[in-house]
């Protein structure tokens, strides 16, 4: 593919984010599960876990995100606040790669915490949501996430950008909580954020094809090229960045560009 002007790009990526954003879009994506609920509390649950495990094969992450509703009976809110000990026993032998029921128990306890002390998890990343990026914010709600005794193992789970990690899965679930829900594929239920403030969801797809269209020029899809990414789709759609994260994902997963 020759290489683009600005204009050309811009224009090439618009249309294939548009074409991508489409309710279909769901049909094959982890974005279908927060879809499943209707409540605030259950949705954003339900996406941050499915978020959580969501690496690996696809139908896969599917399969287990669908078994972890139906092992929180389907009701992710009542029960993050009322499991009993016999509930988060009952959540023995859940895996997801090396996710597994440990982590999972740990989840459930952390997730109750920050609801009793920020109301929902919109009200934690309200509270530190003061920059033009979200990364420093995902490092202060690993800081709270993990404020309970823990397993040593069960922090890989959450990654940190101010260690370099482009955060992958947090950055998609931002983008489902966060922006408008128009187009019937994310969902656009916090107000507090702006999709301005969003990180692209870097991975093996979408930093390819941004390396092909000259978006990005770091090998690693690590927190530097992740901030590179970020400079790059604002000169393209300072109000709407992630918008692209449909095109780049489309283009390389169902395209192979």
């Amino acid at each position: 593919m020759k290489k683009l002007n600005k204009t050309e790009l811009k224009e090439f990526l618009d249309e294939k984010a548009a074409f991508y954003e489409q309710p279909k879009f769901i049909e094959t994506d982890p974005v279908q599960i927060p879809h499943l609920f209707t409540q605030k509390e259950d949705i954003e649950i339900a996406g941050f876990l499915t978020a959580i495990i969501s690496w690996g094969n696809r139908k896969s992450i599917l399969n287990n995100a669908h078994k972890l509703m139906l092992l929180m009976g389907n009701s992710p809110y009542d029960f993050i606040m009322n499991h009993t000990e016999t509930d988060l026993d009952n959540l023995e032998g859940f895996v997801h790669r090396t996710f597994n029921s440990i982590d999972l128990t740990y989840f459930m306890k952390a997730l109750q915490n920050i609801y009793h002390n920020y109301g929902d998890m919109e009200g934690f990343f309200k509270q530190h949501n003061n920059e033009d990026y979200l990364q420093n914010a995902i490092h202060h709600f690993k800081k709270e996430f993990f404020s309970l005794p823990h397993q040593p193992r069960t922090q890989k789970h959450i990654s940190d950008p101010n260690k370099n990690s482009a955060a992958k899965r947090i950055n998609m679930f931002f983008r489902w909580m966060v922006r408008d829900a128009n187009a019937g594929v994310d969902l656009g239920i916090w107000k507090s954020l702006s999709p301005k403030q969003l990180s692209c969801p870097l991975d093996v797809h979408s930093g390819n094809v941004a390396r092909k269209l000259n978006l990005l020029s770091r090998k690693q899809n690590d927190g530097k090229a992740l901030h590179q990414l970020d400079v790059n789709l604002r000169l393209l759609d300072p109000l709407d960045p992630v918008k692209y994260d449909y095109a780049l994902f489309g283009l390389g997963v169902f395209e192979k560009f």
